[in-house]
């Protein structure tokens, strides 16, 4: 639900000298924090698998985190069209350091600052936009994995309707805050072809250009996604995506320093079921290989699911179980891990209703090639042996945590 604010503040927040509609500022946001402790007491050591893009989220999150949205309207012209501002503020700091924000501790940035001209009837109801933004971000919740996310600094022309289609064109130098090179990438997309009764695909394509300077390649990828509503009281995403040089990166920008006989492919699945009002969830699967000509190719396979049963209107029972594998020069890698928490969820017991306090214990397990790579890799972390579970193949933590969304 949209939190509206006086005109006025609206208007001082903002500092601009333009007139403003009667429209109200919106305001939306996120927020995860919490505190946990390994078994053994220490700070709580969350479980990655070396290699692996993503991680089972539930009891396993060693950080705060949050996210606040402004949005305004500024103009709206006789022609309908509307021209608003948005910015965002995130914060970000590790469980047990003090907030000093000059290191990998903690962070404060604005991942979204950007002006969007939004309705017009010259590009039948399509918009211009420039900026950085979010834009046109696909993930999976219970890995917090985005598979497909084209966030840019850039600007682009969103959703055109021609026919039953909608078109899209981005034109970008940078799409994360931490990517070193300013690189020339540009995103079509079209979306809206109706293949079945609530179902849809979209495509997208990515060229990525090579920076100017030496030993650098250009890339490109491909994704094609089908995306079915009303599926067991919740919705299905099924896709595929394939990459060449920096296109390897598939929903990002990639390592430039590779050239086209670099290649990886993927394939996501995952829906989400709410099948009574107190039984839902969230299931995933992920298939992905990359082939190296350097010999340091790898293949991860992901599997997880997390089911979520309210005993009352207001109390759930939670847990998650996740198993990632990477196959990989040095041997297999495999990760297990299983979370069970009792959650107090004031709005309700449906599997996305907000806030949700947990008190949770985390469970994990590993084996030697997964602990070999965190030692070469993530040297201190809770697979490797000078992490907080030392020369042991499994550990534990336990804790408690807040997550909650608005707009």
């Amino acid at each position: 639900m949209k939190t509206t604010i006086n005109h006025r503040l609206a208007v001082s927040c903002l500092c601009l000298g333009l007139p403003f509609s009667a429209q109200a500022l919106e305001f939306a946001g996120y927020l995860r924090s919490g505190m946990g402790s390994s078994v053994n007491s220490s700070s709580q050591s969350c479980f990655q698998l070396p290699g692996a893009p993503s991680k089972y989220r539930l009891g396993n999150e060693c950080e705060q985190y949050a996210e606040l949205e402004l949005r305004q309207d500024l103009l709206t012209l006789d022609d309908g069209s509307v021209f608003s501002v948005d910015g965002m503020a995130s914060l970000y700091n590790k469980y047990d350091h003090n907030p000093s924000f000059d290191g990998d501790n903690g962070t404060v940035r604005m991942p979204q600052m950007y002006a969007q001209w939004s309705k017009l009837p010259s590009l039948n109801g399509g918009s211009l936009w420039a900026g950085r933004r979010y834009y046109k971000r696909n993930d999976i919740h219970i890995s917090d994995f985005y598979y497909w996310n084209q966030s840019a600094t850039g600007g682009g022309i969103e959703d055109v309707k021609i026919g039953d289609l909608k078109y899209s064109y981005a034109f970008s130098r940078k799409d994360n805050l931490y990517q070193k090179d300013y690189i020339n990438r540009h995103d079509f997309n079209v979306a809206g072809f109706k293949v079945n009764p609530d179902g849809e695909l979209e495509f997208g394509a990515s060229y990525i250009d090579a920076p100017n300077r030496r030993d650098t390649h250009q890339g490109w990828a491909i994704t094609a996604q089908h995306v079915q509503k009303n599926f067991l009281g919740g919705k299905n995403k099924f896709a595929l995506q394939y990459g060449e040089g920096p296109g390897t990166g598939l929903g990002y920008t990639g390592d430039t320093s590779l050239d086209t006989s670099n290649k990886s492919y993927r394939a996501v699945e995952f829906f989400d079921w709410q099948v009574t009002p107190r039984f839902g969830g969230q299931i995933e699967a992920v298939y992905q290989k990359d082939i190296r000509p350097d010999g340091q190719g790898q293949t991860w396979m992901s599997l997880g699911v997390r089911p979520s049963y309210a005993i009352t209107e207001q109390f759930k029972l939670v847990t998650e179980l996740g198993h990632d594998q990477i196959e990989a020069p040095g041997g297999t890698r495999k990760l297990s891990k299983f979370t069970f928490a009792p959650t107090w969820s004031p709005k309700g017991p449906d599997f996305w209703a907000r806030p949700e306090v947990r008190v949770y214990y985390t469970y994990a397990s590993w084996n030697a090639a997964a602990q070999r790579a965190a030692n070469e890799l993530a040297a201190g972390s809770a697979l490797s042996d000078t992490g907080a579970f030392g020369s042991d193949l499994h550990g534990s933590n336990f804790g408690v945590q807040v997550e909650y969304w608005w707009k």
